[in-house]
């Protein structure tokens, strides 16, 4: 059994990324692992002030928001999943600033070592409309020793909430996550 945190960074409840996320959390726990899903929507997340307290202060962050409760949930799995709408070809900021807020952890035993999955929507449908959001994950990734990318899906086309029913990436996102052993 693995532990899974699947980490929503849409704004939108129900949106169409945040449903890649349930029909993998659905996928993962039916192949036995244990799942929690995460909306950062609703979260106070503020932004990295790139001050280097938490350098100073045992990887404390300054901040005190609900970040740190994240960032422990992001210690303990063993899978981390992240899914983020496509805004200006980008990551939204959601998911952007608790990135940047694991600065204070990115170089610990904590971080290392994990598996990534990275689920994206975008109504473009453009070839390369997802290129710099699949960038910025992989780029996180890369910053931490060991990770290892497992699986990634490109939804395009789809903008208003509920778009995505019906479509094969629903279908996708549940093997993917049936595939977490």
């Amino acid at each position: 059994m693995r532990k899974v945190l699947v980490i929503s960074g849409t704004p939108r409840n129900g949106g169409n990324s945040e449903r890649l996320c349930e029909e993998f959390a659905k996928g993962a726990k039916e192949a036995g692992n244990e799942v929690e899903l995460i909306s950062l929507r609703g979260k106070e997340i503020g932004f990295c002030n790139a001050c280097d307290y938490c350098m100073n202060h045992d990887r404390v962050c300054c901040v005190k928001d609900d970040v740190g409760e994240i960032l422990e949930k992001m210690v303990a799995a063993d899978v981390l999943v992240m899914a983020s709408p496509v805004y200006y070809f980008a990551v939204d900021a959601q998911i952007k600033a608790l990135i940047d807020r694991t600065y204070c952890i990115w170089d610990q035993p904590g971080l290392m070592n994990k598996e990534f999955y990275y689920l994206m929507t975008s109504w473009r449908e453009y070839e390369w409309a997802m290129d710099c959001t699949l960038e910025c994950f992989r780029g996180f990734a890369k910053c931490l020793k060991g990770s290892k990318e497992m699986g990634y899906i490109c939804a395009k086309g789809f903008w208003d909430k509920g778009e995505i029913e019906g479509s094969k990436f629903l279908e996708q996102a549940y093997e993917m996550g049936k595939s977490v052993q």
